[in-house]
């Protein structure tokens, strides 16, 4: 049962000591109510205390993670309803599925391609998080074995418990994976099974009443990390049980349905059709989501999707400050200045990279803003600049002292110029894609 924070505020010290972050505990006790900070940030909490509200600091939905071979895929976590309420900590993981019916050449053949599939998104490495193998007549363990021959990400197996359990033993035991289905017909065996193995379970039921009564079975027996599965495929369907569900974990605390939600979009057959109900249930709710199909046009989008929604949006994508060399610059070659906001840097580089032209580029620490926003906020300033350079050590890397100011801070020529005597100025132009021509003529 959820707590209210003057309940939570009794069991406190009640000392307004700071430590939290927070100016009172009345403050940090709200703040707990509402599921927006962790009791740990309270170092002064009494153990009995700590004991009674851990249940109301437990996130809503509960935090999983299937792990393989160094590589994790995190899901749960989650505290709020809406993405601009605070933010969603766990990006969905995608998985593409095959089946053990087919050939272990077949399912290398199809599995390569996504394994080694990775793109540079403004500084993120967008990968698949792995893939599903589902019993299908064949045999089972044989096609778990093809899988791990070319891959060590993290699975989810899909079949009856007895195939399970052979596909298992391919595992390493130090593994985590996720079994799928618990149902009212077999809960008990897959129980077992999921807890000799310490795999997280999917539940699936054809509707929320049974996946509750489902739930408190496997939770009874013992089995504490379940993921949700919703017979629903269709886009109404699938939407409406997962809304349901995440709606009554977080906004009703409703511990039954407080887990990850996992979607099968494949199930629909239709690439076209898979890859907008990929895109729904990135949207809304799913942290594991199983195509059928995978190729590099289609998965970038949803990446990239991803990415934008599963992003804190009150913290801008940054890059590191410091100095870049873009193709291979000399000591008489220019240097070039911008801040650290992700786009900004990329779309300077990639047009400094794209011209062919050797240049240095100094990436200043901006907070993550673009170039007139920090200057603006006054983030990016001549002093800030000049600072930078020193830093850095430029000077020591250059034998001809040139900086380029982006123009829309031309303004900052005059200041910079007292901040570097030493150094020539220049002004740049007010838009990253005529760099190229900038520094072919004016440079």
């Amino acid at each position: 049962m959820a707590l209210s924070g003057i309940q939570i505020y009794k069991m406190l010290p009640k000392t307004n000591c700071k430590d939290c972050g927070f100016p009172t505990c009345l403050a940090f006790a709200m703040k707990l109510a509402a599921k927006q900070v962790e009791l740990s940030l309270c170092e002064h909490v009494s153990e009995e205390a700590k004991e009674k509200l851990s249940e109301a600091a437990a996130p809503p939905i509960r935090p999983i993670t299937l792990n393989s071979n160094g590589y994790e895929v995190k899901a749960g976590n989650e505290v709020v309803l809406h993405r601009h309420e605070k933010t969603f900590y766990s990006r969905p993981g995608l998985f593409l599925r095959v089946h053990d019916n087919e050939s272990p050449a077949g399912i290398k053949k199809k599995i390569i391609p996504a394994d080694t599939y990775m793109v540079d998104y403004v500084g993120i490495e967008l990968t698949m998080s792995g893939f599903a193998v589902q019993a299908n007549g064949g045999d089972f363990r044989k096609a778990v074995a093809a899988v791990r021959e070319v891959s060590h990400k993290p699975l989810i197996l899909i079949g009856d418990p007895d195939s399970l359990k052979a596909g298992l033993l391919e595992l390493n035991p130090e593994e985590k994976p996720l079994l799928c289905h618990a149902s009212a017909g077999n809960w008990e065996a897959m129980a077992d099974l999921a807890k000799e193995h310490g795999a997280v379970l999917a539940v699936t039921a054809s509707s929320l009443d049974d996946m509750v009564d489902l739930t408190g079975k496997l939770t009874e027996a013992g089995v504490k990390d379940l993921v949700l599965s919703p017979t629903q495929r269709g886009f109404h369907g699938t939407l409406t049980a997962n809304a349901i569900s995440r709606r009554m974990a977080i906004k009703k605390n409703f511990r039954p349905l407080g887990y990850p939600i996992i979607s099968f979009p494949g199930d629909v057959g239709d690439p076209v059709r898979e890859v907008m109900l990929a895109a729904q249930a990135i949207g809304k709710y799913s942290s594991y989501i199983v195509f059928d199909h995978f190729n590099p046009e289609t998965a970038y989008p949803l990446l990239v999707l991803r990415e934008n929604i599963y992003t804190d949006p009150q913290k801008p994508i940054q890059v590191q400050p410091g100095l870049y060399e873009i193709n291979d610059p000399q000591p008489e070659d220019p240097v070039l200045v911008t801040t650290n906001f992700s786009i900004t840097y990329f779309s300077v580089a990639n047009e400094v990279e794209s011209s062919g032209k050797p240049a240095w580029l100094v990436v200043t620490d901006s907070e993550g803003m673009s170039v007139l926003t920090a200057w603006a906020a006054g983030k990016f300033d001549a002093e800030l600049i000049a600072k930078s350079v020193k830093t850095f050590n430029v000077a020591d890397k250059v034998s001809q002292k040139k900086i380029v100011l982006p123009g829309h801070v031309a303004v900052l020529s005059g200041e910079l110029e007292e901040e570097l005597p030493d150094w020539e100025i220049r002004v740049g132009p007010r838009e990253a894609i005529d760099i190229p021509k900038f520094m072919e003529h004016a440079l």
